[in-house]
């Protein structure tokens, strides 16, 4: 038995390393082979703007409307290298914007010149976003699409001996200056990519004093000097640091602008005798590592402002200043990521004009539709993760519903409430608002999402609720809000005790919609009779019908023609809320989607109006409530009659809604104590 696991634990890892793909990630040749790779497939001499908006738009994308506005998703975004560990929900608009500036920057419009700085509240998928590029391009590096190239130097003293480039530049800067335009411009006539191949900037000091001493040796012949040069694949690695850097802030005591621009090797000194020769200086900074690639600025704002300068350099003019050399070219995405409290300090900071003039600020907000919000906790919290506990329904989607509330303006509309807005930014539909209305909200409320409660506290409280449960038990949305409650207290990030106060009112806003979700739940698992509500249904349509056709109608049992039954129908529409002055336009515009539907060649189900649905299944549980006796759970005797009935609704709620006899249990008690209390809106 342990010798067959054996054998195909092997046959795995035999299947995960093919000596085939790790020869072409190794691959080496000599510069006229690299020649001849680059005429055949001009894309491996891609700048890194060209490469990573090349690697984004390699995974595809959709088009979608939104609000009568045609938009793009691109599944880049939704993390397919890491199977979706880090994937980012909603914010398409900021990461169309993103991707715009990359493409941008990819033609050569001028965005290259600039830092994207990502700007936005604290968890709201600024660093994810810088992540997902860097993980990204290690992966697109190692395809055959996304392959690139550098090269190394043979030592003059041990021919068997290759150095490699310490920035991993192109091998096409090789090429003299004076002739490599007009090289490029015959394989820019041949390419048919998107964008144009352009390879500008000029060796790293270290390439160029070691290219000029092989041009002196062979009297200047430069065919001769690459007969001495190695071009090999390079594969871009944040752990090897090739490719990918990253800078983040530390003491200002032991900041050091060397960490980004490399430093002396004092040991070698004494072998080279001058801390001014290349070969006596290590070209390891975040800028130098980071070359052919991007690198990360995390919190760029609170950097010291000598870091700054030599950011101005590297944005504007793709260089660098390594100390005792001059300003060495560097082709590389920057991309820095701050919060708001820091930008602002930017903004009124004068001395940082020049900084400012540099930054493309990119907001990225919080989301603002339910939908999206659920599928972030939905994705950290699913059975497959949670094994042993329960999730009731809907715990995950009110503590989502908090935290977009928590994030949106009140609506200047007074008809309008919070929770409403919510509704449609999520895609509802509500009597009297259209697309246009919907676009009106957004536009006067530019500033929503930049505040609210972050994603990270939801996940906080969530855990708080989970852990506090035994194996087996179930988690309810109560419990999270209670912990959501508590923690507000004590939360860092609330500056005012009318901030808590809003916030408080925002989780009474929540229970309240969550009691108006469980009630009409329970209300259809009573009322679950497929054949009683297509009854009612089909009784309601004939009755509309003959009102709106000035008809009669046949009576089944008697065969008398008799007058439209309004009785019945204003039962049915009082539940949800019709009144009697709007009664004959509720009626019009079912007989109308009917005829629509009809025409082509679909049939109207109680299911095709959403409010129709509800109406008939609100007057269908007024009718058959007392017969379960709810009220009983209350006072907690229960006949036997009634608990099988009452079992008959539990079984119900756990098939169709996702309930354990737990919190099945527990919801039916709670809207019980609901109809008792008579509060419950209708």
């Amino acid at each position: 038995m342990a010798s067959e696991l054996v054998s195909r634990l092997l046959s795995v890892l035999d299947k995960g390393f093919d000596k085939k793909t790790y020869q072409e990630m190794h691959w080496e040749g000599s510069f006229e082979d690299y020649l001849r790779t680059v005429a055949e497939n001009p894309r491996v001499a891609r700048n890194a703007f060209q490469r990573v908006y090349d690697m984004i738009l390699s995974y595809g994308y959709e088009e979608y409307v939104e609000h009568r506005e045609t938009r793009l998703r691109y599944h880049f975004f939704k993390d397919p290298m890491g199977g979706g560990r880090d994937s980012i929900f909603g914010l398409e608009e900021s990461l169309m914007h993103f991707v715009n500036c990359l493409k941008s920057a990819a033609h050569g419009y001028g965005t290259e010149r600039r830092i994207l700085l990502l700007h936005g509240p604290v968890g709201s998928s600024k660093s994810t976003m810088v992540r997902l590029l860097k993980k990204g391009l290690e992966a697109y590096s190692r395809s055959k699409e996304g392959a690139l190239y550098t090269f190394m130097w043979q030592e003059d003293k041990d021919p068997n001996l290759w150095t490699d480039c310490p920035m991993h530049e192109e091998p096409m800067r090789l090429i003299p200056l004076e002739v490599r335009d007009q090289i490029i411009r015959e394989i820019n006539r041949h390419y048919e990519g998107t964008h144009e191949l352009r390879v500008q900037g000029d060796l790293c000091p270290a390439c160029r004093r070691t290219c000029n001493e092989w041009m002196k040796r062979s009297r200047g012949d430069w065919r001769e000097v690459m007969k001495h040069i190695r071009v090999r694949r390079l594969i871009l690695s944040e752990k090897d640091r090739i490719g990918i850097g990253t800078f983040q802030p530390k003491d200002e005591k032991n900041q050091d602008s060397t960490e980004l621009t490399g430093d002396i090797n004092y040991r070698k000194i004494a072998e080279f005798g001058s801390d001014s020769d290349p070969r006596a200086f290590n070209f390891d900074g975040e800028f130098n590592i980071a070359n052919r690639g991007v690198i990360e600025f995390i919190e760029v704002l609170k950097l010291d402002v000598a870091f700054l300068y030599d950011l101005l350099g590297a944005s504007q003019e793709h260089t660098i200043k390594p100390k005792k050399f001059a300003q060495t070219d560097i082709d590389e995405v920057i991309v820095g990521h701050t919060n708001e409290p820091e930008y602002k300090r930017l903004q009124n900071n004068e001395l940082m004009e020049a900084f400012r003039d540099r930054t493309l600020k990119i907001d990225i907000p919080y989301n603002l539709r339910l939908d999206n919000e659920l599928k972030i906790y939905q994705r950290d919290y699913n059975p497959e993760r949670i094994r042993g506990k329960h999730l009731a329904p809907h715990t995950l989607e009110i503590a989502a519903m908090w935290a977009v509330l928590s994030r949106l303006e009140e609506p200047k509309k007074a008809n309008l409430t919070l929770l409403q807005k919510l509704k449609l930014y999520n895609g509802k539909t509500l009597p009297g608002y259209t697309e246009d209305n919907i676009k009106e909200l957004r536009e006067e409320a530019r500033r929503e999402g930049m505040e609210g409660i972050s994603p990270r506290y939801i996940q906080d409280k969530i855990s708080n609720a989970l852990v506090k449960v035994d194996e087996g038990g179930c988690v309810n949305p109560f419990m999270v809000l209670n912990e959501l409650e508590e923690g507000l207290s004590h939360h860092s990030l609330i500056s005012s005790e009318e901030q808590k106060k809003r916030f408080k009112e925002l989780l009474a806003d929540a229970k309240s919609e969550y009691e108006d979700i469980v009630k009409n739940e329970v209300q259809r698992a009573i009322c679950a009779d497929e054949d009683a509500i297509n009854r009612l249904f089909m009784n309601y349509i004939d009755n509309v019908k003959a009102y709106t056709q000035k008809q009669k109608v046949k009576n089944k049992y008697t065969g008398q023609d008799e007058e439209p039954d309004e009785r019945l129908m204003r039962s049915i529409e009082e539940k949800i809320d019709i009144p009697e002055s709007r009664k004959d336009d509720f009626r019009r515009e079912i007989m109308n989607y009917i005829g629509a539907l009809a025409v082509e060649g679909k049939k109207f189900h109680y299911r095709s109006n959403e409010r129709l649905q509800k109406a008939l299944e609100l007057k269908l549980f007024e009718d058959q409530k007392d017969t379960i006796k709810l009220s009983s759970l209350v006072s907690g005797v229960v006949d036997k009659d009634t608990q099988e009935k009452i079992d008959i609704v539990k079984s119900r709620l756990i098939k169709s809604y996702g309930y354990c006899d737990t919190c099945s249990a527990d919801v039916l008690s709670f809207v019980a104590s609901i109809f008792a209390r008579g509060s419950s809106k209708e």
